[in-house]
Formats: structure tokens, sequence, C-alpha cells
């Protein structure tokens, strides 16, 4: 990934609005945690909750022993510390697109490192052209949109050219039989996620507040190219791309636990399953044993109706290196940025 010559780091400061500039998208993320929420979660407790960056290291050891990550002196070795790795992970994708479009980045929390809190609104809304909504927020933090903050993503549609791409993130162990919820530990053999780990209260509701018919299901392991542990590609339905961003993309980036994200209308004429991504069938989970081989990987909604902008959805793992980068998802990146 190429990156650009680097500033000194600021933090706690009010985004500066950027100006709007005609061909050139602004990029806003948008997570839906609360960060003392995640961060102060009990590590008693064995569920529904992000691992210790302790755990972590023990898990991956030796890929985090470097004292740039496993020193208590200079990186956070509680649930924060993995918190963070999230930030250092996006960090090539800001770079790339801010390269692309002239426009820095700025990432929201819906609360932050220091309690403050900021609901969806246009101080986030009023300077962007692509928003990007993580739903990140475990279960049993209370995060979950208000009516104001719908209809601030409602009117943010209304605009031309808007475009809002949401990352609901995964739902492993929905399920109320815990032999179930082991299956599908098994199949994911992710040994940092516990038998339920359920995530994005927040994007579920604000996604059936704006009637977007698309939900996050299962944490699912895809294929890989056999002999290596390289994701396999996707297949793609590229007549029904009509927004080009799956020019040139072959895969996406692996990760052992990707949500099926299910068309919940039988009337899809609005909603085009753009990719779908191959299964790892070797390890049982209820999905393949219904019949499914892929799950689907990138959902689509064009303008339709009074929303003048488009809606995308996609894991927000794909905007992240910290599973490994690639060619292909830079392009993937890129396109996003260029689209007019």
């Amino acid at each position: 990934m190429s990156t650009p010559t680097q500033f000194g780091r600021i933090y706690n400061q009010v985004h500066v609005p950027r100006k709007y500039t005609a061909g050139r998208r602004r990029f806003s993320i948008y997570i839906s945690w609360s960060y003392p929420a995640e961060a102060n979660k009990d590590l008693t407790q064995l569920d529904n909750r992000f691992s210790s960056m302790t755990e972590v290291r023990r898990v991956g050891w030796p890929v985090f022993e470097k004292p740039e990550y496993a020193s208590p002196l200079t990186f956070q070795q509680s649930i924060a510390g993995s918190l963070e790795l999230f930030f250092r992970a996006w960090l090539p994708f800001q770079n790339v697109v801010t390269e692309s479009t002239g426009h820095s980045i700025p990432v929201y929390q819906r609360v932050d490192q220091a309690g403050y809190q900021l609901p969806l609104d246009e101080r986030v809304l009023g300077d962007t052209d692509t928003l990007m909504l993580w739903g990140l927020d475990s279960m049993g933090t209370g995060q979950e949109p208000g009516p104001d903050e719908i209809d601030a993503v409602r009117q943010f549609l209304e605009r031309e050219g808007a475009c809002l791409i949401l990352g609901p993130h995964h739902d492993v162990g929905a399920s109320e039989d815990l032999k179930v919820r082991d299956v599908e530990y098994h199949h994911h053999g992710d040994a940092l996620v516990p038998r339920q780990q359920r995530f994005g209260i927040y994007v579920r509701a604000l996604m059936k507040g704006l009637g977007i018919p698309v939900e996050a299901r299962y944490g699912l392991r895809p294929a890989t190219v056999k002999g290596t542990n390289q994701i396999g590609p996707l297949t793609i339905n590229r007549d029904l791309d009509k927004r080009g961003c799956l020019n040139g993309v072959t895969t996406f980036t692996f990760h052992m636990h990707l949500p099926h994200y299910a068309v919940t209308t039988p009337d899809a004429t609005d909603v085009h399953v753009l990719a779908t991504q191959p299964m790892d069938l070797t390890r049982p989970h209820p999905f393949s044993d219904s019949g499914s081989r892929e799950f689907n990987s990138l959902v689509w909604m064009p303008p339709g109706g009074k929303r003048a902008g488009e809606v995308l959805v996609c894991d927000s793992t794909t905007f992240s290196t910290l599973f490994g980068g690639t060619e292909s998802i830079e392009r993937f990146w890129k396109n996003l940025a260029t689209a007019k």
C-alpha cells in the first residue's frame, strides 16, 4: 500500500469542515460504538465483548511481541488496545482515499475515548458525500439511533450524489442452542471470538428505520485458494455493477468470520447483490447445511424514489489491513473514491 508523507498526529479536536469540490468526494467514517462501553467490559465476561490486547498477543503469538504492541509503556494491554488496532489498520484506506480525493477522512465515534457523545447528525453529515457507517457496537452497550438520527440519514440520502456505505459487523452465536453456537465457533476457527459475539445493534435499527431490507447474519469463514491462506475470488455479478465499484476487483480481504448480508424482501428489484463469497465447506455450519455455498458480501441499492443517494452494504474489515491487504482491495477503495 502506498503511504504519503506523515505529519504529526492530533487527537481530541473538533473537525474543520471541508469545502465541496466537484469530482472530489468527501468521505467520513462514523463508528457506532461507545469506546468506553467496549473498553470497560468485564474481562471475566465470556461473550459479546472484544478481546483484550493480552489475549490478542497470546493467541497471535509472536506477531504482536514487538515493544510497539507488547510494552505496557507504549501500548494499552486491555480491551482498549484491541480497539486501537482497528484505528491503525484503517490508516492505509484513509491514505488511499485522501490521495485520490484530496480530502482527509475524519473518523467519528458515537462516544469517543474522552467520553464525548456525538449522535449522527449534521455535524457529521454536513460536509460528507460518502458516509461509512461501521456497526461495531457490541450487544449490551445500549447504542440505538434516535428518531432524529434516522431522519438525518434519510435527509442525507435525499442529496444528489450521496452515498451511504453500511458495515454491520458479524453476528456469531445468535442461536439459543449452545450446541449450534459451538458448531459456529469451530466453523470460523478464531480463538479470539467467543461462542456468542453479536454486533451492530445501532446499524440494524438504523437500517430498519430507513427501510433497507438487508440483514447481517452469522460469521462465515470464506474459502481460500488451495494450499494458501489467501481468500478465494469473489463471484461478481458484473452486469449489475452499474456503478463500476468492482472494476478490476477480484477479491476482498480474508477474515475468519464474515457476515452474510441476507436480502429480506421478496421484491428485490431495487436491491442488487453485486458479489458473493464462496465459504469454507470443510467446516460445518448451519448456513451451508441448509444448502448454501456462498454468502452475500456486497449489496447495492441504487437511487430510487425520494432517495437520490445510493446505499452499499459491505463489512468494515474490507477497509482494514488488520488481516492483510492486496492490490485488489486497494483498487476497490479507489473505485469508491473516484465514483462520480
